[in-house]
């Protein structure tokens, strides 16, 4: 898989042609899922549900046949461990042509919920349906991709900062300039881009821009989820490593 040119690629989908996945790429996708991991090691199990079987749907999506589900223990930085690893199953997908989208309140939850076999102690950030995208959208899609206009993202100045907030990074090396580029093509919950990243030498130090709204006891810190979705595209694409700390930069309110 050409990990910068599956993210360049890739689109949320949300209206699909009604092929049921085939057996080859279930087999691909189930061989997948245990090599993922998440650079928090937290383990987030995945679950495949068949639609039609479990009663299964979303008002946004339309002709979908399967989801994937996963499950995680609410623990610190579970949220950015869930997106990490679910970023990295949607890359997979695409890379052989599967269609995904992150739902994160769109949906019968407690059905799902119940179907992924969710246990007291443990939380259903997200799921996705999985199949193989339609010629056209249909007009449900194209009015919420309208909404939150999904084809456009933030410029780099806006996301990523040199030393101190105050200080927009204008320069880098050319051998970053690809994984920056993933960030700021990152999917996030109604396309807000809440990551903010300083550069500091060669550490990269990710946080969180919060908006009101994004955080729920059953749906977790979804704008955390997003730096989890964000982080894997960098790490991918750097190969580096994440440690946990704080690096005692004076941040804005609400970051």
């Amino acid at each position: 898989m050409d990990i910068f040119e599956t993210i360049k690629t890739r689109r949320s989908v949300r209206t699909f042609d009604d092929t049921p996945l085939s057996e080859e790429h279930i087999e691909e996708l189930k061989r997948f899922i245990p090599t993922i991991t998440n650079p928090y090691n937290i383990p987030v199990e995945f679950v495949l549900l068949d639609s039609n079987k479990n009663g299964l749907s979303s008002p946004v999506i339309s002709c979908e046949h399967m989801y994937v589900a996963a499950k995680v223990r609410p623990v610190p930085h579970s949220e950015e461990a869930f997106g990490y690893a679910f970023e990295h199953l949607v890359l997979f997908a695409w890379s052989l042509g599967i269609g995904t989208t992150w739902i994160g309140g769109t949906f019968k939850r407690d059905v799902f919920e119940k179907a992924a076999g969710l246990a007291e102690d443990e939380r259903m950030y997200c799921a996705s349906p999985l199949g193989y995208p339609a010629k056209k959208m249909s007009v449900k899609e194209i009015t919420m991709r309208t909404a939150i206009q999904a084809d456009k993202r933030r410029p780099v100045s806006e996301l990523f900062f040199e030393n101190s907030f105050s200080e927009s990074l204008t320069k880098t090396d050319s051998g970053l300039a690809d994984a920056i580029e993933s960030v700021r093509l990152a999917p996030s919950a109604v396309n807000k881009q809440p990551w903010r990243v300083v550069k500091c030498g060669n550490a990269f130090h990710f946080y969180v821009k919060h908006s009101r709204g994004f955080i729920g006891d059953r749906t977790g810190d979804l704008q955390k989820i997003d730096v989890g979705i964000a982080l894997n595209h960098f790490i991918l694409l750097t190969d580096g490593s994440l440690t946990v700390q704080d690096p005692k930069i004076s941040a804005p309110d609400g970051t």
